[in-house]
Parts: structure tokens; sequence; C-alpha cells
């Protein structure tokens, strides 16, 4: 399920004006984290993540871990801040990122 570059090139676009809608902090992915992921994916499609972990390697980590948990893909990682996408196969438009700002 990986992104072609241009898929990437497209979805970094959108979500270069996206607000982080999960943020992961010391504690991990606990259920309710989990939750919250597997929610905001099925809703937005594209979500930002911001991490609230100091060590660049702790973080490489729990973005691994996101993606494996959440069955989706990593467009872009920047900092502490996090870009996943996974397709809805049947998205609500008013609430997809990718629906809402395709052209």
């Amino acid at each position: 399920m990986s992104l072609t570059q241009e898929q990437k090139k497209q979805y970094k676009s959108i979500g270069h004006h996206l607000k982080p809608v999960l943020i992961v902090a010391e504690q991990g992915l606990t259920e309710g984290v989990l939750g919250e992921l597997e929610r905001a994916l099925n809703d937005h499609e594209l979500i930002k993540v911001q991490l609230r972990i100091t060590e660049r390697e702790d973080r490489q980590a729990m973005i691994a871990e996101l993606c494996t948990q959440g069955r989706c893909d990593l467009v872009q990682s920047i900092g502490k801040v996090a870009l996943l996408y996974r397709r809805n196969p049947k998205p609500n438009r008013q609430l997809s990122n990718v629906h809402r700002h395709q052209l």
C-alpha cells in the first residue's frame, strides 16, 4: 500500500495547512491514542500527528509503530510532526482532507 512520489507530493501540499489532530506524549500508544488514531484516519484519511517525545530515535520508532497499528502510510516526517495517510473505501467528502482539497 505504498504511495507514489506524485501522491506524496500532493498529500504534503494538503498536509501543510492541517493542524495536528493527535498528540502522542511520553506515555506512548495508549488505548485512547490508538482509538483516536483509528477514528481520525477513518474520518479524515490524511492526518497530522504531533509527537512530544524528545529523543529522535524514540520518535522514529513511535512513528513506525503508529503506521503499523493504524495500518497507514507515512507521507512525511519533519521534526516532531508526522503526516499519515490511510485510504478510506467510503470516505465522507465533508470530512476527508484529501477529497476536500482536490481540485
